[in-house]
């Protein structure tokens, strides 16, 4: 962990220790109710020693579960399986090897493209410093019996950061995808960047994968950005929109941009909402996109003027534009957020809760006039670095979880899931 996420975890930690008394509960909670009817444990291929948990949903509605487990003499295997009828198919190995990039927050994912290919994604070591590693892919044409051979999406040759990956169908066809990419701050590493005419500053960029395999040209769609965050990305009809913490050109200002991509071209990252949280490092906490169509929502934690929270936002026009922000958490967030749309139009929000005497994974639903249902106990989390970022995703009426467990003291981890039913 770099010298600034430290600094921003240490601020974070004051922020909440320091924050506003829980808010009463909404008189609409009631009438809107629990967002599930029934909770239950499933059990996954994941051994002991899994974590890094990534959910993804495909066009037919099975669910990839996506994760890291240790191999032997110090290698790392990238695995999935796949959930459909409520049962998961076997493990199957995307990557196996040494000089894996493993970090709680920047995790690799596997996605099924629209036209039934399977698209995976890793960290890879590039250099001797800590901080340099480059983003890996993968494609298999055969439902993973194999696999091409591995790519590189960056073409800049330095060794620097790129990762916090998100991939998505490409208009046209194809794999789109996007990352957070540190060649502009090679030059100082990354505890020494500044942005202003020091060592550079973190960038957002994109290319696309054709399905023969050939890279598409790379693209800037914001040069200044939060260096440690998660950024996510959706379609959303005939646009894809990527949501990611910017950071400020001349004061520390943390807030959410989106950025929206049609024929060719990205637009300028735009704020979705004017936080304007001041944080003179990175908070680790990215955004949460879901859409069906041209409905999308948007999920975000700040914190400014001392009060952490998780905040939500609705679009009825592919994200051209977003409604007033709603307040999703239950006094004390921490944030870690994911979610989904359901089929009634509302969303299920999850977020990490901070709850004597530990964290929880929560969720809860909330209506597009803005009404907040109950909130939901998912599992206890720790609050530490080691538990990650719990996950969610939709199939139909079936909702799935996916978190990392881990015992009391920091000691085994092991990826477990749940579902439930609307």
């Amino acid at each position: 962990m770099n010298t600034g996420t430290v600094a921003g975890i240490i601020a974070c930690t004051m922020i909440i220790s320091s924050c506003r008394a829980p808010e009463k509960g909404h008189a609409d909670e009631a009438a809107v109710g629990a967002p599930l009817t029934a909770l239950r444990p499933l059990e996954t291929p994941a051994p002991d020693g899994s974590a890094q948990p990534q959910l993804s949903v495909a066009h037919d509605g099975s669910v990839i579960l996506s994760w890291l487990e240790p191999a032997e003499t110090s290698r790392t295997r990238l695995r999935f399986a796949e959930l459909r009828s409520g049962r998961w198919s076997d493990a199957k190995t995307v990557v196996e090897g040494a000089g894996f990039f493993v970090n709680w927050a920047d995790v690799p994912s596997v996605v099924r493209l629209s036209d039934g290919r399977i698209a995976a994604h890793w960290l890879q070591k590039s250099g001797s410093d800590t901080y340099a590693y480059d983003v890996k892919l993968r494609v298999s044409d055969d439902n993973a019996a194999t696999w091409s051979e591995t790519l590189t999406p960056h073409r800049d040759g330095t060794q620097s950061e790129h990762g916090f990956v998100s991939m998505f169908d490409a208009p046209g066809g194809g794999l789109g995808l996007v990352w957070l990419d540190g060649r502009e701050m090679s030059a100082g590493g990354h505890d020494s960047h500044d942005g202003n005419g020091g060592a550079g500053a973190m960038t957002l960029r994109s290319t696309t994968l054709g399905r023969d395999r050939t890279l598409g040209p790379e693209q800037l769609i914001d040069d200044r950005v939060c260096e440690c965050c998660p950024t996510t990305a959706v379609r959303a009809g005939d646009r894809v929109l990527v949501a990611y913490r910017n950071r400020g050109e001349k004061e520390e200002i943390r807030d959410i941009h989106v950025a929206r991509y049609a024929d060719g071209a990205w637009s300028r990252g735009t704020p979705v909402h004017s936080d304007n949280w001041l944080m003179p490092a990175c908070p680790v906490n990215g955004p949460s996109l879901a859409a069906d169509d041209r409905r999308v929502t948007l999920t975000w934690f700040t914190a400014e003027d001392n009060a952490p929270r998780v905040m939500m936002a609705f679009s009825s026009d592919g994200g051209a534009t977003f409604g007033a922000p709603v307040r999703v958490d239950d006094g004390v967030a921490l944030g870690r957020v994911d979610s989904e749309l359901l089929p009634d139009g509302s969303a299920l929000v999850g977020w990490v809760e901070f709850k004597e005497p530990g964290s929880e994974f929560r969720v809860r639903r909330v209506l597009p006039n803005g009404t907040r249902g109950a909130s939901m106990s998912v599992t206890r989390v720790s609050s530490d670095r080691a538990s990650g970022y719990p996950r969610l995703a939709r199939s139909g009426n079936t909702l799935v979880f996916a978190w990392t467990e881990v015992a009391p003291g920091g000691g085994k981890k092991r990826v477990r899931a749940a579902t439930g039913a609307l």
